[in-house]
């Protein structure tokens, strides 16, 4: 028997409510963390394997060393500047293993150009890569931006080598995409999901909301599920203007929003659409795994190079929103390629997978029929939808509330830190105070 550890936010037999998706952060900051950690469990769930997922948050690498053969390891876009914390702390774990680690995929994120600056991250980067070097063969990347980017850390093609996401190797070497309609209408079934943060994403939501009246907003991040359920986008930036991230966005105002808390239903939802499209590259492969057309609006090297090596139709997000056009991106693209050149790139995965002793579902033998009939008879929730948990109306009052709330606690936070320490009477009595506002704001929120 092979035990596998596999990082992953959740396992992919877990059923969990919207709530809990948010207090116990089931799905990291975004759904589409579940994507590629559902397909690595699928893909490795061979006769004899024992697959454990975990985080990799506070692990005892001893324990890791007794109860498992090998550590793999699916990421998304970790080497960015606001995960240096984790990708350290993932090389120390690595650093005290004596198994094999296997990176399924880890990808770099910098602007579209692909051009990266210097910076603090690089020398995190390379202790990642040596700690994993030195108990595996090579590191998988999602593309040629991510190579080089490491080329430049001195980490060369003996080192690494691309393999794309494991999302779209969900079923090895099949991958069906069906065209539907000739052409989209006003009236065809389409899904937008979008980056919240993204500027020019907000008058293409407004745009399309107003042209389309059956369009959907496919939802995928924490905050917008926040907002879904207690009325609050709680975010640390500054909104751009038009997102869809506050309840008088026609497509939030209206329910023309769902979030899907897992791949199987998120797959199964956009497979009802005559097309997808929007700034995630984990929405629009839900969508292709769906037998949906889906076009990538690409933002960032990250999403860029996924959409270049699997061969996903994009169009580069810097351009005037007027033409940006669902019926006209449908028009213009093919996915042809995306579906012909999948048994080459699948082959390079499976090789990869060999490479490091890891045996998959298609080799002859083995079936993914096991992982498939467990997953079944899990009743996962539908997808969620505006006012599931509390009314629109209340979902307002809580909105209109956030402001004085906040000020208040401000107002508290102010006042506790005025307090001499002689005064211990009124600093206890801020203290009860503060707990109080904090703990409106965090009702309110939904965040414990």
């Amino acid at each position: 028997m092979t035990r596998i550890l596999l990082r992953a936010h959740k396992s992919p037999f877990r059923a969990a409510s919207a709530t809990e998706t948010i207090s116990k952060r089931l799905i990291g900051s975004n759904v589409g963390n579940l994507m590629f950690s559902h397909a690595s469990c699928r893909l490795l769930s061979v006769a004899g394997a024992e697959i454990t997922t975990s985080k990799f948050e506070r692990l005892d690498p001893r324990e890791v060393n007794e109860n498992y053969d090998v550590a793999v390891v699916p990421l998304a876009n970790a080497f960015r500047a606001s995960l240096i914390d984790g990708v350290r702390d993932m090389a120390a774990l690595f650093e005290k293993l004596t198994i094999p680690v296997v990176v399924l995929g880890v990808g770099a994120q910098g602007p579209v150009s692909g051009e990266f600056q210097a910076s603090e991250l690089d020398d995190v980067v390379k202790r990642f890569m040596r700690a994993v070097l030195d108990r595996s063969g090579s590191v998988g990347v999602r593309g040629e931006l991510t190579a080089k980017y490491l080329a430049n850390l001195g980490f060369g093609e003996e080192h690494v080598r691309v393999i794309g996401c494991p999302s779209l190797f969900l079923r090895g070497p099949q991958l069906e995409i069906v065209r539907k309609v000739e052409e989209l209408t006003p009236y065809s079934r389409i899904s937008l999901n979008v980056s919240p943060y993204r500027p020019l994403i907000g008058p293409i939501s407004l745009d399309h909301a107003k042209r389309y009246p059956n369009l959907m907003y496919t939802a995928q991040d924490q905050r917008t599920l926040g907002l879904m359920l207690n009325g609050v986008f709680d975010a640390p930036y500054a909104l751009p203007e038009g997102s869809p991230t506050s309840l008088d966005h026609p497509l939030i105002r209206d329910n023309r929003v769902r979030f899907c808390l897992d791949p199987s239903t998120w797959m199964d939802y956009l497979s009802t659409f005559d097309f997808s499209f929007g700034t995630r590259i984990h929405g629009t492969i839900a969508a292709l795994l769906g037998s949906t057309p889906g076009l990538l609006l690409a933002h960032d090297s990250r999403t860029l190079e996924l959409a270049t090596y699997h061969q996903i139709p994009y169009r580069v997000l810097n351009r005037r929103t007027s033409e940006v056009d669902a019926t006209r991106l449908y028009a213009k693209a093919d996915w042809g390629p995306t579906m012909s050149g999948h048994a080459e790139r699948w082959e390079r995965m499976a090789s990869f997978l060999a490479s490091h002793d890891l045996r998959h579902v298609y080799l002859p033998g083995e079936s993914p029929d096991a992982f498939d009939a467990k997953l079944a008879s899990v009743e996962f929730p539908p997808p969620v939808q505006m006012g599931m948990r509390d009314s629109l109306e209340k979902l307002y009052e809580m909105q209109r509330r956030m402001p004085e709330l906040r000020a208040e606690l401000k107002r508290v936070e102010a006042a506790q830190a005025a307090a001499r320490p002689s005064q211990s009477r009124t600093r206890k009595l801020l203290r009860r105070a503060k707990r109080r506002v904090t703990g409106a704001v965090q009702r309110v929120t939904g965040r414990s």
